[in-house]
């Protein structure tokens, strides 16, 4: 599985939880379902994205780097055939702005992996995760 969220300068994380967007949750063919919905560990690993993603912008903003675009990009694969496990879960960051610090984003991906994100602890119990990041100075 793989997944994509982005992020420009300026656009806020505050109000995404009141947006009341709908997902729709569907089985796979395989699983007696139509295969016409999101499969809920597909849900796990977009926050797993929004979570970190959140940490490491909100970091590096209160570190005033001077960030404007920033794409988070997963990539997941399952145990075998198995639709619900997934055993290695890669995170990539790429950070695009002016001056930024190589140190702040070590850093800021360094916290959101080990103290600020819940679903990466979680996760981290059933699954090799890795963090990467580029930096693309503008």
């Amino acid at each position: 599985m793989d997944a994509k969220l982005r992020w420009k300068y300026g656009l806020s994380f505050k109000g995404v939880a009141d947006s009341n967007f709908e997902v729709p949750l569907g089985a796979s063919v395989d699983h007696g379902g139509a295969g016409d919905g999101v499969v809920p560990m597909e849900l796990i690993l977009m926050g797993l994205g929004g979570c970190t993603a959140m940490d490491v912008i909100s970091i590096l903003e209160k570190k005033r780097q001077q960030v404007t675009d920033f794409e988070v990009k997963l990539h997941a694969d399952r145990a075998g055939e198995h639709p619900k496990v997934f055993t290695d879960i890669t995170i990539e960051y790429i950070i695009k702005g002016r001056n930024i610090d190589p140190d702040a984003v070590a850093r800021a991906v360094d916290l959101s992996e080990n103290k600020y994100c819940p679903g990466m602890a979680m996760l981290r119990k059933a699954a090799n995760i890795q963090t990467k990041y580029t930096i693309e100075q503008a």
